[in-house]
C-alpha cells in the first residue's frame, strides 16, 4: 500500500514477520489463531468468541467488499454479531484498500481504525498458518511505534468482559426462553425471534434458576470455559430438573463441565466455515461453521451422557446429549453467520422439546 507504515508481527517463539499497517496504527497483544473462512470478516470480527485473539485470515485477499452499514432487527444488529469489533488484531496477506459492494458503507481499514484495532498486511498467511498448525496457537503481538508485552488472554475471564451487565427482553412469543449470554452472537437471537419466542437475555453469572422459563439456552463465548464458575454452578442446578437445555460452542463446554466432565484446549482450534461433523450412531454428516479453541473430553463424561456429534477431521467432540433428559449441545454454530446453515434445524428440535415439556407439566 502506498505510504503505509511498517509494523511487525512477533510470536512467542521469537518469529518476527514484517508487514504494513492498516486500520489503527497501534500495538496489541493476544493469542494468534487462524481462520480458513473465505468470506464473512464483518461477522468474524464482531464475534465475541474472538475476544483477546489476533486473527489470521488465510484467504489471500481481504477487504474487497468493504463493511456494510448498520441495520437493526428487534433492536439488535441485522448484520454484525455484536455491537463492536472484538479481535485484538487482524493479520492478512493482501488488504484491498478499494472496496466495491452495494451494501458497503466504509472500508475495512476505516472500520478497524474506529475501534482502535491494528491490522497488518503483506504477511504470508499460509506460511504462518502452517506454523500455527505445527506448533499450535501461540501468543503474539502486532508492534507499531511502541512495544507491548505478550499477554495470554486465556488467563483472563473473557466472558465477564463481553457479557452484558443487565437483563434484556426480546419478543412476546409462545415460549419463554432464558439465554445465558457468555458472549452470544446476535444471529442466535435472530434465530430464536424468527421462531416466535419470548427471549430473556441474562448475564453470564446471573442466577437464572430463580426465573420462570420454559427452556434454557447457553451461548457461545470466548476463552477457557473453566473461568465461568458461576455459570457452571447455576447450570448444575438446572440439570437436576427436566426443563430443556440447548448449548452452542462455549455453551457445550459449560454443559460438559456442569455434568461432571472435563474440557481441554485444542492444539490450534477449529475456526472455519467448512468443518465436517457426523451425527453419532448414523452416517449422516453436516458441514458446519466453527470458532472454538476448547472441547469437551467425552471420556470424562458420566455414563448418562453421550457424544452427539463428532468432528470428522480430528475425532473431537462436537456436541453432547443426555440419554434420558432433553439436554443437548453443539460445539459448532447451527446459526452460522457466516457459513452454512445446514444445522439450523437444531433450534426447531430444541423448541420441539420445549413443547413436549410444557405439554407434560
Amino acid at each position: 500500500m502506498e505510504n503505509a507504515k511498517s509494523v511487525k508481527l512477533v510470536l512467542e517463539d521469537g518469529t518476527e514477520i514484517q508487514g504494513q499497517s492498516f486500520g489503527a496504527f497501534t500495538s496489541a497483544a493476544g493469542e494468534v489463531v487462524f481462520s480458513t473462512a473465505m468470506t464473512g470478516y464483518p461477522e468474524n470480527l464482531t464475534d465475541p468468541s474472538f475476544a483477546g485473539q489476533i486473527l489470521v485470515l488465510t484467504y489471500p485477499i481481504v477487504g474487497n467488499y468493504g463493511v456494510p452499514g448498520e441495520e437493526l432487527y428487534e433492536s439488535i444488529s441485522r448484520i454484525f454479531e455484536s455491537d463492536k469489533i472484538h479481535v485484538a488484531g487482524l493479520v492478512v496477506n493482501y488488504y484491498s484498500e478499494e472496496h466495491s459492494h452495494w451494501h458497503a458503507a466504509k472500508s475495512l481499514g476505516e472500520w478497524l481504525a474506529e475501534y482502535n484495532i491494528p491490522g497488518i498486511c503483506g504477511v504470508d498467511t499460509r506460511m504462518l498458518t502452517k506454523k500455527l498448525r505445527e506448533k499450535g496457537a501461540m501468543l503474539g503481538k502486532i508492534v507499531a511505534a511502541e512495544d507491548v508485552p505478550l499477554h495470554d488472554p486465556n488467563q483472563d475471564n473473557l466472558v465477564a468482559q463481553v457479557s452484558p451487565e443487565g437483563v434484556q427482553h426480546y419478543g412476546t412469543g409462545r415460549h419463554k426462553i432464558v439465554l445465558v449470554d457468555c458472549g452470544t452472537k446476535t444471529n442466535i437471537i435472530r434465530c430464536f425471534l424468527e421462531r416466535d419466542v419470548e427471549l430473556i437475555r441474562v448475564p453470564w453469572d446471573y442466577d437464572f434458576t430463580q426465573l420462570d422459563y420454559d427452556g434454557l439456552f447457553l451461548s457461545n463465548g470466548p476463552g477457557d470455559p473453566k473461568m465461568c464458575t458461576a455459570t457452571i454452578e447455576h447450570l448444575q442446578k438446572a440439570l437436576t430438573q427436566d426443563k430443556p437445555i440447548f448449548g452452542i460452542c462455549l455453551g457445550s463446554q459449560l454443559m460438559g463441565l456442569a455434568a461432571g466432565g472435563d474440557t481441554f484446549k485444542l492444539k490450534y482450534g477449529h475456526r472455519s466455515h467448512n468443518q465436517p461433523v457426523k451425527l453419532t450412531g448414523t452416517q449422516r454428516s453436516y458441514i458446519t461453521s466453527q470458532n472454538h479453541g476448547f472441547a469437551v473430553d467425552t471420556a470424562t463424561l458420566p455414563a448418562d451422557w453421550d457424544m452427539l456429534f463428532e468432528n470428522l477431521n480430528d475425532g473431537t467432540c462436537e456436541g453432547i446429549k443426555h440419554k434420558t433428559k432433553p439436554f443437548f449441545s453443539t460445539q459448532f454454530h447451527p446459526e452460522a453467520a457466516g457459513g452454512p446453515q445446514d444445522t439450523e434445524f437444531l433450534f426447531d428440535q430444541f423448541l420441539d422439546e420445549v413443547e413436549k415439556y410444557k405439554a407434560g407439566k
